[in-house]
């Protein structure tokens, strides 16, 4: 049986509290160990604990601390959706700063409002003029055919709108309504 799991494109210290909590408000499993900037354990050793897992959905944390080139978090995503042992739910890309990437197309966003949007949003969780979102750690993601990819601003930069105090909330709605878009691709 596939493990289910979703990657969230961001690790450091907000972000890693803010998956926590938002990953117990839908029932899920987080592997806080793959949280860090960058991403301070190996694909492997992140497949082996998500194995291990006691129930799905997984979700995991990956982040390349703003490298533009192929860093730890993207190679540890690439090992992890490649193993025959994972079905990816889909991807949280977490929008930033990070100059010279070419992003990813988004299916939707949650904006800093708690809002859906047909659009990308940027690091504050702001509506964009297209359907690309840019952030650290996602470029390697159009290497694959993801089902499912919801945008969401920086926790850590929404001016406390995904605040951990208030449950993350932004970051639980990314996944409940990725998870409920899931359950519905799968009945097709």
């Amino acid at each position: 049986m596939k493990r289910k799991i979703i990657l969230v494109t961001d690790g450091d210290n907000v972000a890693r509290k803010a998956v926590e909590i938002a990953t117990k408000n839908v029932g899920g499993r987080c592997i806080s160990k793959s949280a860090g900037n960058p991403t301070p354990i190996t694909g492997d050793k992140i497949v082996n604990l998500i194995k291990v897992a006691k129930y799905d959905p997984v979700v995991i944390m990956v982040d390349d601390i703003g490298d533009p080139g192929k860093g730890k978090g993207e190679r540890a995503l690439e090992l992890i959706i490649n193993d025959p042992d994972m079905e990816v739910l889909g991807v949280i890309a977490v929008a930033s700063n990070t100059e010279g990437v070419e992003g990813i197309k988004v299916d939707f966003s949650i904006d800093n409002r708690g809002k859906v949007i047909n659009k990308a949003v940027n690091k504050v969780g702001k509506e964009t003029n297209d359907d690309i979102l840019y952030g650290d750690t996602v470029d390697a993601l159009n290497d694959f055919d993801l089902p499912i990819v919801v945008g969401i601003g920086d926790p850590g930069k929404m001016k406390g709108r995904d605040d951990c105090h208030k449950g993350a909330p932004i970051l639980t709605k990314a996944l409940k309504e990725l998870l409920s878009r899931s359950e519905k691709l799968n009945e097709k």
